[in-house]
């Protein structure tokens, strides 16, 4: 498995954990901690989605494997 794609993995494990957590039992500081930290998950998963190279983008036709 590539470093990118176990970084992506875990920040989905650790976005699904926040989500499925029963806010409503927390307490008001805690409650808003977790909306942060979703905030703030959800908006680097957009940003490493937009950015993220397509497979093979920026190889040369040289690079590529002959068939």
């Amino acid at each position: 498995m590539d470093q990118q794609f176990k970084q992506r993995y875990r920040m989905h494990r650790v976005l699904s954990n926040l989500t499925r957590l029963d806010v409503d039992r927390l307490d008001e500081a805690d409650r808003e901690r977790v909306k942060t930290a979703k905030d703030l998950l959800e908006e680097v998963s957009l940003l490493t989605s937009v950015y993220r190279p397509k497979r093979g983008a920026g190889r040369s036709s040289r690079d590529r494997p002959v068939r």
